[in-house]
């Protein structure tokens, strides 16, 4: 085993090594990081290319809350969590992608999605489109382009697997006309066209094809394999009341556009609830279309709350896996843990961080399902968030918990104090619902650690806002070695595409 280098340099000094030092190699930790040396020597990049790509993206999930997810995860497991390690990071290859979008210094999911299923960066708010195609305003009222978006329109990594005949799937927790799954076939000069009444309400009398029907009357291939989320709503008409609330339909076509799926292809299912999931067959059943709920998900953390019962985000993971592979010509499939997102706006660390866990737990099913060998997977983020991590509480300190250190008196944990002389939580957020008009609240006897308990925040905001930090991106498999060192968003695309050889392909 390698000597330590202070340890070798004092040997060749002639000088005496500290007692201590000569026991090194016995340390747990250096033992740990020899093992992690071995392991990363071993390392061999696949000279060949991939036949499934699978795109895991945690919506809003960055550095900071991989970090504290990381040890929440080893906290739940009984450990101190610090030492504790998410599935996707043990993958080899590591790397950082810049977010910003063409207009905006922070981006946001439709003009990031866009950037990741292309390979062009685009403006924020736009789905599928360059930034040309953006909405214009006469007289302060919005007016849709001409051709909807349609000559400026990009072509995603998608559409490109249907076109070689290879399967697809969109699974998410957001809505599956929510901007990160939309981004994977829908082309729309605005992210908020979810259904028809959506464009009569924005741009009146625009004569443009929402989100919700693109995804129906997908135009290549066979269509989309398997659809899985919630937003029920913008695929019923108006007149059609959901089967687990009292909403109705959003559509004003009169389009069910779930009996149009079943209708469309051979062995289509539409399921809606968690027993009608549970009794699909993925080795037999044809396309599926799951939406669970009539907006998004729920959190993981409320999900056996449900009244219908959903799948988890892991579950639809595995489903959708063994669903695309029975084509034999491989599969692109992307995942989302959209609701990351949703709960950091909120303020609430709790949920963002059970959902990062569920996230992990996804990515974990799919590296048990698939090889190395063939299948590129690559776990990333669109974007960050504004939560920050700090302060010097002990090893195991609980990570939504008050921020601690020792009394040197007594040598037990305390809180610590900040300069208004009251404690601080480990996690906040630089904005957001959280933020208090007037002193700072004491938390001296707040359960901080509680499901519901927002973050407190400095700068007063109804939504948290995102982050413009880099994000990373953890990748194996084929062509994983090309995700190195810090480049931008789009990039990811083109990596995708090499090593599947999605354009070559669909040329053929």
């Amino acid at each position: 085993m390698t000597k330590n280098v202070f340890l070798l340099a004092a040997l060749a000094l002639g000088v005496a090594a500290p007692a201590e030092a000569q026991d090194v190699e016995h340390d747990p930790w250096f033992e740990a990081g020899q093992a992690r040396l071995k392991w990363a020597e071993s390392i061999r990049p696949a000279h060949h290319k991939a036949k499934n790509v699978i795109l895991f993206l945690g919506d809003g999930m960055g550095v900071a809350t991989v970090t504290a997810s990381r040890i929440m995860d080893g906290q739940l497991k009984g450990g101190q969590g610090e030492d504790n390690v998410l599935s996707f990071e043990t993958f080899p290859y590591v790397s950082l992608s810049k977010t910003y979008t063409s207009d905006n210094q922070i981006g946001e999911s439709a003009g990031t999605i866009t950037a990741i299923m292309t390979g062009v960066k685009t403006a924020s708010g736009v789905i599928g489109v360059k930034d040309t195609a953006g909405i214009r305003y006469e007289n302060g009222k919005p007016v849709a382009p001409e051709d909807c978006g349609a000559s400026a329109r990009l072509t995603t990594a998608l559409e490109y697997a249907e076109m070689d005949g290879m399967a697809s799937g969109v699974v998410t927790t957001a809505r599956l006309t929510h901007a990160t799954p939309a981004g994977t076939y829908a082309h729309v000069p605005d992210r908020n066209w979810e259904a028809d009444s959506d464009i009569a309400e924005r741009v009146p009398g625009a004569d443009c094809k929402d989100i919700a029907a693109q995804l129906i009357d997908f135009p290549y291939g066979d269509g989309i394999d398997v659809a899985m989320g919630g937003g029920r709503t913008n695929f019923f008409p108006w007149m059609m009341h959901d089967p687990e609330s009292r909403v109705t339909g959003r559509r004003l076509d009169g389009r069910d556009l779930t009996k149009e799926w079943v209708a469309k292809r051979k062995d289509a299912t539409y399921v809606w609830n968690a027993k009608q999931f549970e009794a699909l067959d993925p080795k037999t059943v044809g396309p599926v279309l799951g939406l669970f709920e009539p907006s998004h998900m729920q959190y993981e953390a409320d999900r056996a709350d449900d009244i219908a019962g959903e799948p988890s985000l892991s579950e639809m993971t595995s489903f959708a896996i063994k669903k695309l592979a029975t084509n034999g010509k491989g599969y692109f499939l992307l995942v989302e843990g959209g609701r990351i997102d949703h709960a950091s706006h909120a303020g609430n660390a709790y949920r963002a961080l059970t959902d990062t866990i569920e996230f992990a737990k996804a990515v974990e099913a799919a590296m048990d399902l698939t090889q190395e060998s063939d299948t590129l997977i690559i776990v990333t983020a669109d974007h960050s968030h504004t939560l920050y991590f700090a302060g010097y509480a002990p090893r195991g300190n609980p990570i939504l918990g008050l921020a601690g250190r020792i009394d040197p008196e007594t040598g037990k944990e305390v809180p610590a104090l900040a300069g208004d002389g009251k404690p601080y939580t480990t996690l906040g957020y630089a904005n957001g619902p959280g933020a208090e008009a007037g002193p700072r609240a004491d938390l001296s006897n707040v359960d901080t650690q509680a499901k519901d308990y927002k973050q407190q925040a400095l700068v007063p905001l109804g939504s948290e806002t995102h982050g413009g930090e880099d994000v990373p991106v953890y990748a194996r498999g084929p062509d994983a070695e090309l995700l190195t060192g810090v480049f931008e968003e789009n990039y990811i695309f083109h990596v995708m595409d090499a090593a599947a050889r999605l354009r070559a392909r669909a040329d053929q």
